[in-house]
């Protein structure tokens, strides 16, 4: 995998041309295997004898893994997406309720009124720079962020710093001692927000959290408490930031797709399902592992192999959507009895705020290219700069023109 990432799409063709399943070589020279495509991916992501728990992490277990390994933060954080079985359910159950179908409809006018006074911050950074503003900066940052901000109680003083941090994890170009660094002082911010919380709780979920106990009167441990804040600061803004970039992206080069939504021929709804399978905001999601040698599509993935989940090459898998998979159509029919796409998970681990994040998207979207429907790149899309990640995937500003 190159760790310096950069567009996925064309290696993920090759890949996916030799087969479903492909060995990788992870930083570090750690031997992994990434599942690209969509059936594939649909029955790994599934699979009773696949672990999340990094204590099958055969390279890891046997300390091959040496301290500052950039992906170290996805296997050994402690949260939902490194718990199995019970402890998964247990960890599960006490955020779900902050994101229940009822809870995302009370956030709607919240998050309609934040977009509002983006777009007036949009406008104003454009009118000081003779028409060209960052959109990633000014607009698919802040909603997000603000959103799951307000959800956990966090400071604004705070947002700036722990979106910097979160970028510094989830890269894979980042040098040991830079990502041991980020790592710390991401745990030493989020234990400063715990601790106020502690002692001044308010009405939002990290007080919750604190406060929650499960059946068994169990409470979180602190590090349990610690990793599940980490997984909701990153998890809760970085895909939704990339979703609303991507999208914007896909529209402005494909105006006749902007055209149909306009005219009524498709709805915001299906610009971001589209967007999540055509340019999925996570392009390969560490990790898994069989507890067991398991062979999925005819291949062999020895246990405890690290398993990428490759969810930008699933989402063009021409097995799965035909030989224009390659092709932004918003109109795209779902196939009758399939998942539309895995760009949010799949099964036990499908993400928690799924629903959060397509009302966030959907709203930006409608909202942004009603107010400016002029709306364009500033820049070609070729010059765009990506993300130094293979990790996240989209790119790491947007300079567009408001008024074109």
């Amino acid at each position: 995998m190159d760790p310096a990432g950069g567009c996925p799409h064309a290696a993920n063709a090759r890949l996916l041309a030799r087969g479903a399943v492909a060995p990788v070589v992870l930083p570090g020279e750690i031997e992994g295997m990434a599942v690209l495509g969509h059936e594939a991916l649909k029955e790994f992501l599934t699979h009773p004898e696949v672990a999340k728990n990094a204590r099958h992490f055969g390279a890891l277990r046997d300390g091959r893994i040496p301290e500052g390994w950039p992906l170290a933060t996805f296997a050994t954080v402690q949260g939902m997406t490194t718990a199995d079985g019970d402890d998964h359910r247990r960890l599960r159950s006490l955020v779900s309720r902050a994101f229940t179908a009822r809870r995302v409809e009370e956030l709607r006018p919240e998050i309609e009124e934040l977009t509002s006074s983006l777009l007036d911050d949009l406008s104003r950074a454009a009118e000081a720079d003779d028409g060209v503003a960052d959109l990633r900066r000014h607009f698919a940052l802040p909603l997000p962020m603000g959103v799951i901000s307000e959800l956990l109680g966090v400071d604004e003083r705070y947002r700036d710093r722990l979106h910097h941090l979160s970028n510094q994890v989830v890269a894979t170009d980042i040098t040991p001692a830079r990502a041991v660094d980020a790592n710390r002082e991401l745990v030493t911010v989020l234990g400063e927000i715990a601790a106020a919380k502690t002692e001044r709780p308010g009405d939002d979920l990290t007080s919750a959290l604190i406060a929650a106990r499960d059946e068994d009167g169990d409470r979180l441990s602190p590090p349990e408490l610690i990793g599940t804040l980490v997984l909701m600061i990153i998890a809760g803004h970085e895909t939704t930031l990339n979703l609303i970039t991507n999208a914007v992206r896909a529209l402005c080069g494909h105006r006749d797709q902007l055209d149909l939504v306009r005219e009524g021929g498709a709805s915001w709804g299906d610009v971001v399902e589209e967007t999540l399978r055509w340019d999925a905001p996570v392009s390969y999601f560490p990790f898994r592992y069989p507890v067991r040698d398991l062979t999925v599509d005819g291949t062999l993935i020895p246990a405890g192999t690290p398993v990428l989940a490759g969810y930008s090459a699933a989402g063009r898998d021409t097995a799965a959507y035909g030989p224009d998979a390659d092709r932004f159509d918003v109109t795209r029919p779902a196939r009758p009895g399939a998942v539309r796409n895995l760009s949010l998970g799949h099964g036990a681990h499908y993400c928690l705020g799924a629903p959060l994040a397509r009302l966030e998207a959907t709203t930006a979207l409608e909202r942004l290219f009603t107010r400016f429907p002029a709306l364009a790149l500033a820049d070609p899309e070729a010059e765009l700069t990506r993300h130094a990640s293979f990790v996240g995937n989209s790119v790491r500003t947007l300079p567009v023109r408001l008024n074109s």
